[in-house]
């Protein structure tokens, strides 16, 4: 290829569909609804009380006991 050729392969012509300010603003919307998302969801997390020792404590009793990976 010569430079020329690199040159007009490279350009950017009006035929060619760019994402422009439209798709920008979609991807920040997106991305800004993901955040809060994110953020809902560690808030509804954090408003689960889970005692593990009580869990445990259950399983040895009714002789099930924690299986760790080894075990299988």
């Amino acid at each position: 290829m010569t430079s020329q050729t690199a040159l007009s392969v490279l350009a950017v012509s009006a035929d060619r569909v760019t994402p422009g300010l439209l798709g920008f603003l979609v991807v920040a919307a997106l991305g800004v609804a993901t955040w809060f998302l994110i953020k809902s969801m560690n808030k509804q997390l954090k408003k689960i009380d889970f005692d593990e020792s009580k869990t445990q404590a259950r399983g040895e009793r009714d002789g099930a006991g924690s299986t760790t990976d080894e075990d299988r």
